[in-house]
């Protein structure tokens, strides 16, 4: 089975252990992830605050070649392009001009007919169902989901399960024999673009989603999206710095855990290059 990808900037750089699993536990279910040719950055926290148009182009040049290279349903697996990605064929779709004049821009025909899937609608359409077959080490384990901003918003455009308190991950995280606790932080901003600017207002925000996640007894943070993941994991020091204690609460991408599960090692799925050490014995 082939699917396309789009792995946006973060997986070839500060998320490669995350694209790492996604691939390795592709490679388990015998799926080809195919990369999308010639893809470009979309524009992720920063476009659309700057230039409407541009902010517009970007995707639509990645689904015009998605199109272009036959590929029907694309796998994209950072929150924030599946959230550029998504709201950008929405917006498309729903006035015809612009759509005609961003065609016109990016010099390359654009219908709309693509299906972007985020990480965890391709977890639950194409790995879950085979997941009893392969699941060799049952996750056993407390975890706090976390979903963030961009993985659930805007809801009218992305008709999540539940907005404010989504079950999806949680669901998929069940199936691999984890205990994923309440968590009422699961949607809360991290901090998101901020990471490089405003260090102190990750620290603030990424603190208290540790703080309630610790509180509650979870042995790992399960994310989806690279940003996420970054806030809460490579500034571990400066957030311990600000709340004047240690977390140390591990953060797993979630195909980083269902990859453990399978019977991939912790180099194949990339635990190595986390900032905050995990002890999967633990």
């Amino acid at each position: 089975m082939k699917i396309g990808i789009y792995p946006g900037c973060s997986l070839n750089g500060s998320a490669r252990d995350y694209n790492e699993s996604v691939f390795a536990i592709a490679k388990v279910f015998d799926i080809e992830l195919v990369q999308i040719p010639d893809w470009n950055c979309c524009g992720a926290t920063a476009a659309h605050n700057l230039n409407k148009e541009l902010s517009l182009a970007l995707p639509a040049r990645i689904l015009a070649l998605a199109e272009q290279n036959g590929l029907d349903e694309v796998l994209v697996p950072c929150a924030a392009c599946y959230s550029r990605l998504v709201v950008t064929q929405h917006e498309l779709k729903v006035e015809p001009e612009i759509k005609n004049r961003i065609k016109k821009v990016i010099e390359l025909d654009y219908r709309g007919t693509t299906k972007i899937l985020n990480v965890i609608e391709w977890l639950d359409k194409y790995i879950i169902p085979g997941i009893e077959e392969k699941l060799v080490l049952p996750f056993k384990h407390k975890v706090a989901c976390y979903y963030g901003c961009l993985l659930v918003r805007p809801n009218k455009v992305l008709n999540y399960d539940r907005s404010e308190d989504p079950q999806t991950m949680d669901e998929v995280m069940r199936k691999i024999g984890a205990d994923p606790i309440y968590f009422p932080y699961k949607t809360e901003c991290c901090g998101a673009g901020f990471s490089v600017s405003r260090t102190d207002i990750v620290s603030k925000l990424s603190g208290k989603i540790i703080e309630d996640a610790e509180h509650r007894g979870a042995e790992f943070m399960i994310v989806a999206c690279p940003m996420c993941h970054s806030n809460l994991d490579m500034r571990r020091p400066d957030i311990n710095q600000y709340f004047k204690t240690k977390f140390t609460l591990p953060i797993l991408f979630v195909t980083q855990a269902l990859g453990l599960a399978v019977g991939l090692s912790p180099k194949e799925v990339g635990l190595q290059r986390h900032f905050v050490p995990v002890n999967i014995d633990s």
